[in-house]
């Protein structure tokens, strides 16, 4: 068969015989198009019983994958080459590691060095595989759920084994979580799955990869749903995540190990102090204050990164040298650290180590992690995060022990909440927190008492707004609303006064509760603004409250959107759960009313004008960027007053280190840099008006602006549609 004639997904001929030969990518293609086909024909449980299963499978042998390179990659760099041995922690096999340093000034070298090569291969072959990747992941499930490279998955395994197993500071759930989670993007991508479907299929690949490395299955199923959002859950994820996790579970305890990665830290605890509360409390407050240091300072490391002009192929390497030098004074930095909270476990180890150390050691972790991920490096931040809240509970039992009631012999269990509580609140995810802490220690006695801590840590940083995943939505309701601005990405282009509808009705405050059903049944509305004798708003009346109540519910707090603002803007005072608000003039007086099919539509009339607005620019027209100078005529106009050239369309604004679309409403001042698609010709008549300090002042109107004008139909400028 060697002789026949082949070609790439088409056909050769033998004597008569017509045999396809295919591509192997499209037989792939083909295979995954039939499957994909059965998938989203198949119901809800047999869909989530394969998807499941399948994300589950690659999640526990990624999970055994990395594992043992990052233990390859622990002996060869830091134990060979560093002359330093990491303790590790009783499901990894236990080990007390070395008790000094053999050589000392080999250890910021080695760290060093890794730093170097994970830099060097993240930015090389695949720069968004650079930081922790749990937060990679998360934006994937909001913006894009087919969006994650396999090369990205493959790079951030070698990278981060090399940070982690040189010594830096590090978790090994993030290229974990992406290993799976990028299995679930794949899936989305070859299946063709609803968007909602990849959604789902890249979270439960999230709580998957790090239940399966954790060996805690449970929690890894309650975080698939919990970690994608800041303040709500995404109970869509919740049984999909189930099958998936405990399919992860079972391929790394059948290929590692079963044990819990902490052993069983309180055989036997029940809780029956209630003075134990108090001590809880006092946790949780500590344990809120590390984990707001640790989000604070790691994204503060992660800004200066960015701004100090240094290559990121270094910076891994220079934040490597400086976690070198501080683990010559605090050996405990190096690495996951994870067997460090296996001696904070045990009374004795804890009391073997000097008190400054286990008072010092959060603030130092913090400092490692920053220096090591936050730099550009590759691991987790997760892992971390526990290591910083164990030893915060740790310091608390250190300095009550001995002479406070109710605080236990054994400082397990204060080791166990703080590393509930720390990490579950800067995470968002307390519930999740708990439970895989839970498992990873074999202590679920210790959850009811647990929740004081943690409920208290999560309640001040829920206050103060942060997380350590940036990439963590508030809810349902924003993200539905950021899916809406990706669907239509122009929004900030489009004015509010050029969408809005006319009111079908407006109420007078002191209308009579009669007079206000029969006004909107008759309008046929399900509300309406309310304005007060002078004609100003004061709220809101809902249509569908005025049964139970005896008045007029007014809704005072309704939200409202000035006409001189955005699409954008009134998208983001649509209440949660409403479908419209009320658009004011300055004065407060109501001018109309914005729904979200208003939106829609005053967008693609937007786009229909700039599809008649670019017809005069002709296609050898460039683009070009001028400065505006200080004696323009231009200086201090907003662009629906400027007369510019027929056949220029002013894209953006830049203003300092702001960056603004080419509205109506975008005033221009000196300094700021237009960015404009011109035809031929009229280039030189832009940087005269814009640049020069004598350019005549712009008239109401040559023919052509006039005619281009009413050919753009919406009084705008040349840039964009009114504003």
């Amino acid at each position: 068969m060697d002789h026949l004639p082949r070609r790439r997904g088409g056909a050769a001929t033998d004597g008569g015989t017509l045999t396809a030969v295919l591509d192997p990518r499209e037989q792939l293609r083909r295979l995954g198009a039939l499957a994909g086909g059965w998938i989203r024909r198949a119901g809800y449980l047999r869909k989530w019983v394969v998807l499941g299963i399948a994300v589950g499978v690659i999640a526990g042998l990624g999970a055994v994958v990395f594992y043992l390179a990052l233990v390859g990659a622990g002996h060869l760099l830091l134990g060979l080459i560093g002359g330093y041995e990491v303790p590790r922690p009783v499901g990894e096999g236990g080990g007390a590691g070395s008790g000094h340093f053999s050589r000392p000034w080999a250890v910021p070298l080695v760290v060093g060095l890794g730093g170097l090569v994970s830099g060097a291969l993240v930015q090389w072959l695949a720069p968004e595989a650079e930081g922790h990747g749990t937060d990679a992941a998360i934006k994937a499930v909001h913006e894009n759920p087919r969006m994650i490279r396999a090369r990205a998955v493959v790079v951030k395994l070698v990278a981060s084994a090399i940070t982690i197993g040189s010594g830096g500071s590090g978790g090994r759930e993030g290229p974990t979580a992406q290993i799976s989670a990028g299995f679930g993007s794949l899936l989305a991508r070859t299946l063709n799955l609803s968007p909602e479907d990849g959604r789902i299929a890249v979270s439960i690949g999230i709580g998957s990869g790090i239940g399966a490395i954790f060996g805690a299955p449970l929690g890894g199923a309650v975080l698939a749903a919990d970690i994608v959002y800041r303040d709500d859950f995404e109970e869509q994820a919740l049984i999909p995540g189930l099958i998936s996790a405990v399919v992860g579970y079972t391929v790394f305890g059948f290929l590692i190990t079963w044990s819990p990665m902490f052993g069983y830290a309180l055989p036997g605890y029940q809780f029956h102090q209630p003075v134990q509360l108090l001590w809880f409390a006092v946790i949780g407050l500590a344990a809120a204050g590390t984990g707001l240091l640790y989000s604070g300072t790691f994204y503060r490391v992660v800004g200066l990164t960015g701004r100090s002009g240094i290559s990121p192929l270094f910076t891994p390497a220079i934040g490597g040298v400086l976690v070198g030098l501080l683990a010559l004074a605090v050996p405990q930095v190096l690495g996951t650290g994870y067997g460090w909270i296996q001696t904070s476990l045990d009374r004795d180890g804890l009391l073997g180590l000097p008190l400054w150390v286990v008072l010092l050691l959060p603030f130092a972790k913090i400092v490692a992690t920053a220096f090591s991920i936050g730099t550009g490096g590759s691991g987790g931040i997760f892992g971390p995060g526990m290591v910083i809240g164990g030893f915060t509970g740790a310091a608390v039992w250190r300095l009550l022990e001995g002479f406070a009631p109710g605080v236990p012999d054994n400082p397990a269990v204060f080791v166990i909440v703080g590393m509930m509580a720390c990490f579950g609140a800067i995470a968002r995810a307390p519930l999740a927190m708990m439970l895989m802490v839970a498992e990873m220690t074999g202590s679920l006695t210790v959850l009811a008492p647990a929740m004081v801590a943690v409920g208290l840590a999560y309640l001040i940083v829920r206050r103060t707004g942060a997380t350590i995943y940036r990439s963590q939505l508030r809810g349902r309701e924003e993200a539905q609303s950021a899916r809406l601005r990706r669907g239509l990405p122009l929004l900030r282009r489009v004015a509010v006064r050029s969408a809005m509808a006319s009111p079908r009705l407006v109420l007078r405050q002191g209308d009579s509760r009669a007079h206000v059903r029969d006004a909107l049944a008759e309008a046929d509305v399900p509300g309406a603004p309310v304005v007060d004798h002078e004609g100003r708003f004061v709220g809101v009346v809902h249509g569908a409250g005025l049964e139970e109540a005896t008045g007029v519910p007014l809704d005072a707090a309704a939200g409202t959107v000035p006409d001189n603002a955005t699409l954008d803007d009134a998208l983001d005072a649509i209440p949660a759960g409403g479908r419209w608000i009320t658009v004011l003039d300055d004065q407060r007086h109501v001018l109309g009313t914005i729904a979200y099919s208003d939106i829609v539509r005053g967008y693609r009339r937007a786009i229909r004008s700039d599809a008649r607005r670019m017809s005069h620019v002709s296609a050898h027209s460039g683009v070009v960027e001028l400065r505006v100078g200080p004696g323009s005529p231009l200086a201090g106009r907003p662009l629906r007053e400027s007369s510019l050239p027929h056949g220029a369309v002013v894209v953006s604004v830049q203003h300092g280190d702001s960056l603004h679309f080419g509205i109506g409403t975008q005033r221009l001042h000196p300094g700021d840099v237009v960015t404009v698609l011109s035809r031929p010709g009229v280039e030189d008549r832009l940087r005269r008006l814009l640049d020069s300090s004598h350019a005549p002042a712009p008239q109401d109107g040559p023919p052509e602006d006039a005619e281009s004008a009413r050919e753009r139909g919406d009084g705008g400028p040349a840039g964009g549609p009114a504003g």
